[in-house]
C-alpha cells in the first residue's frame, strides 16, 4: 500500500515523488516508501498520512446497450457495485429497448484492436469480460490483442441471441468464437441453449446431460465452464460449475420476474469483478450467482421500460 503525506521538512515546499524513500528525524532512522509532497515548515515531522487504496480494474469487451440494461452499460454497473474500477471496450452498438433490438452497428475491428491497446497500456487490467462480439473480424481482433497482452483472467460470455430473443452473433462467427476465444477463457458462461449451440447439439435436459456438454466445452480449450440454468424449469434456477476435476451445482430459488435484462452480462462481469479482486474461480462464481439471484429478486423494486426490465445492479444501496 502506497501513502499520500505532508511532511513537514525544512523551510520550503520539497516534492517527493511516488514511492520516494524519506528518513524520518526524532529518533532511530526508519525508511518508510510514502506517496506525497512535503509542505512548508521545519522539524521532520510526518504531517498528515492517508492510504492510498489499490484498486481493482476490469475490463469488459462488449456491446452497447442503448437502454442501458445489458452489454457495456450492465458490466460497468455491476464493477461498479461490486467495488472494481471498470474500462471497456465497445465491440458493436445497438438500438436497443427493453422490447427488443432494432439496430447493429458493429465496431471496426481496427478501432477495437486500438481500444484494448489503450486500456491495456495504461491500465492495470486484473481481468477481462468477453461478451457481445458480433462479427468474426472483432473475434480475430481481440484474440490478437489479448494474446499479445496475456490477461490473467479471461471470462467469456459467448452472448448470441438477446433476452428479447434478437440475434447478436452473427451465424458464421461462432466457429471463430470456437477457436479464437474459447482457448484464451478462464471460464466460459453459456446457458444452456448457447452451450448447445456451440456443440451443434440439442440442449440438455438432465444434469447428466449438462455436464457431459460441460465436459465436451472443456475439450474445446477453456479451463472451466458454467452453463447457466435459468433457461430451465423448477422451483430452482441451477448452474453447473464443470472443470477438469469436478462438477458443481449451484442452486438458488427461481424468481418469478419479467425484469431479468442483462442477467447474463450481470452474471459473467461479477465473476470478472471476483477474480479481478484476488478471489479464486470458484469463489468468484459462487459471489456472483448469489449477487445476481439477489439483484433478480430485487428487479421489481423498480420499473423500466414496457418489456423485459434489467436487474437491479445497485439492489445494496437502494
Amino acid at each position: 500500500m502506497h501513502f499520500q503525506v505532508r511532511i513537514i521538512a525544512g523551510p520550503w515546499p520539497v516534492l517527493c515523488p511516488a514511492d520516494s524513500r524519506i528518513t524520518l528525524g526524532g529518533g532511530p532512522a526508519r525508511l518508510l516508501t510514502l506517496r506525497g509532497r512535503a509542505t512548508r515548515g521545519h522539524g521532520g515531522l510526518l504531517k498528515h498520512m492517508s492510504p492510498a487504496m489499490t484498486t481493482p480494474v476490469a475490463l469488459t469487451i462488449a456491446g452497447s446497450d442503448s437502454s442501458g440494461g445489458a452489454g457495456i452499460q450492465a458490466d460497468l454497473k455491476t464493477f461498479a457495485a461490486l467495488g472494481v474500477y471498470g474500462a471497456s471496450v465497445i465491440t458493436a452498438l445497438t438500438a436497443q429497448n427493453t422490447r427488443g433490438v432494432t439496430g447493429i452497428h458493429a465496431v471496426p475491428a481496427g478501432f477495437v484492436t486500438e481500444q484494448i491497446d489503450a486500456v491495456f497500456s495504461d491500465l492495470d487490467i486484473g481481468a477481462v469480460k468477453i461478451g457481445m462480439v458480433a462479427q468474426a473480424a472483432s473475434i480475430d481482433a481481440i484474440a490478437a490483442a489479448l494474446s499479445r497482452w496475456a490477461p490473467r483472467h479471461v471470462v467469456l460470455d459467448p452472448v448470441m441471441v438477446a433476452t428479447s430473443g434478437d440475434r447478436l452473433l452473427a451465424t458464421e462467427a461462432v466457429d471463430a468464437l470456437r477457436t479464437r476465444l474459447m482457448p484464451l477463457a478462464a471460464v466460459i458462461t453459456p446457458n444452456l441453449p448457447e452451450a448447445a449451440a456451440l456443440l451443434d447439439a440439442p440442449v440438455a435436459a438432465s444434469e447428466a446431460e449438462i455436464e457431459s456438454q460441460g465436459r465436451r466445452l472443456l475439450a474445446l480449450g477453456c479451463r472451466a465452464v458454467l452453463i447457466k440454468g435459468g433457461h430451465g424449469e423448477g422451483a430452482e434456477s441451477t448452474d453447473y460449475l464443470v472443470t477438469a476435476e469436478t462438477a458443481i451445482a449451484l442452486a438458488a430459488p427461481r424468481v418469478a420476474t419479467r425484469n431479468t435484462h442483462g442477467t447474463g452480462c450481470s452474471l459473467s462481469s461479477a465473476i470478472a469483478a471476483g477474480l479481478a479482486r484476488g478471489e479464486d474461480l470458484e469463489a468468484a462464481v459462487r459471489n456472483a450467482k448469489a449477487w445476481i439471484s439477489a439483484a433478480i429478486a430485487a428487479a421489481d423494486r423498480f420499473s423500466v421500460g414496457h418489456g423485459h426490465g434489467p436487474v437491479h445492479h445497485f439492489h445494496k444501496f437502494y
